[in-house]
């Protein structure tokens, strides 16, 4: 049975006009359960992760600085997110959604989150929205517990995963796949094991063409055992943020295209689930809600 981990009871409250769309994780869980894609049954509430699965990717004095709520100003504009000792527990509780669907997609072949994909933080710096690294914690934790051997980290988001890519540069284990904005955020980019990046405008014939040439050769060339998916909606023409020109059809055959390769090959994967910034709440929502009823479909 698919497992979908979620944690949108625990969301800080952010000043009026924020830009992040934090009602879009309370949405997709309502969407989900409305629409008979879920029951109940398969939603788990995340708790929050142990300190030390933080502090095997992320450094003392950071994790200190973050949960005491004595980040510097200049770090927390970098963040993006007032500092409050509820965005600690929601991070928390974030990143254990994407190591809780990651153990159960181990037993059960996939499973997912309605968070995470927090690929801007670093190990001793958060930015873009992004506090802890819940792709690397994941990672590690798989690789320390000797779940997995090699892990191969498909990021979709349209903007680069620069800190996922510069956590795991020294890791022969985990190979970094970022398709990406060339010209978006961020300005400098980290170098993945594999960087894609798109010209603006880029539409879905020429995405998914891309895609489809390179995930199998990843896979045959790394020979992953277990895949992270990181599945950013701000690819969408609609959204704010995003300067690609995909289609809700196109992300959705992205997706679809994503999950039948770890279907067909049998390696386990986890979702979790990136940005999104549409005008219309309810166009980011739908994106991300297709991404697991395409998972509830195929895996099924």
């Amino acid at each position: 049975m698919m497992k979908i981990f979620h944690s949108d009871r625990f969301v800080p409250r952010l000043p009026d006009g924020h830009r992040f769309p934090i009602q879009k994780y309370q949405l997709i869980r309502e969407q989900l359960l409305y629409e008979g894609t879920l029951t109940e049954d398969q939603l788990e509430e995340a708790t929050p992760i142990a300190e030390e699965e933080v502090l095997r990717v992320h450094n003392n004095d950071y994790w200190s600085h973050f949960t005491q709520l004595t980040l510097d100003p200049r770090a927390v504009r970098k963040i993006g997110f007032p500092q409050s000792a509820e965005l600690v527990d929601r991070s928390r509780r974030s990143c254990q959604g994407t190591l809780g669907a990651a153990l159960h997609a181990l037993k059960h072949g996939v499973a997912g989150n309605i968070a995470g994909g927090t690929h801007h933080a670093y190990e001793g710096h958060g930015e873009g929205f992004c506090l802890l690294n819940d792709l690397v914690i994941t990672a590690k934790h798989l690789l320390f517990h000797k779940h997995a051997k090699r892990i191969l980290i498909v990021d979709l988001d349209v903007h680069q995963g620069n800190g996922t890519a510069k956590m795991c540069a020294d890791d022969s284990r985990i190979f970094t796949f970022s398709m990406h904005g060339a010209q978006n955020y961020p300005l400098r980019k980290e170098v993945s094991d594999l960087d894609i990046p798109l010209d603006t405008f880029t539409e879905d014939q020429t995405y998914l063409s891309l895609l489809s040439e390179t995930l199998p050769k990843l896979i045959a060339q790394h020979m992953p055992d277990f895949i992270l998916y990181q599945a950013g909606v701000d690819v969408l023409a609609t959204d704010k943020l995003g300067k690609l020109n995909l289609t809700h059809r196109g992300c959705q055959q992205r997706d679809a295209f994503v999950l039948e390769t770890a279907y067909k090959n049998q390696i386990p994967l986890a979702i979790c689930i990136g940005g999104g910034y549409s005008e219309r709440v309810a166009d980011t929502v739908e994106a991300h809600a297709h991404t697991f009823r395409t998972a509830v479909h195929i895996f099924a």
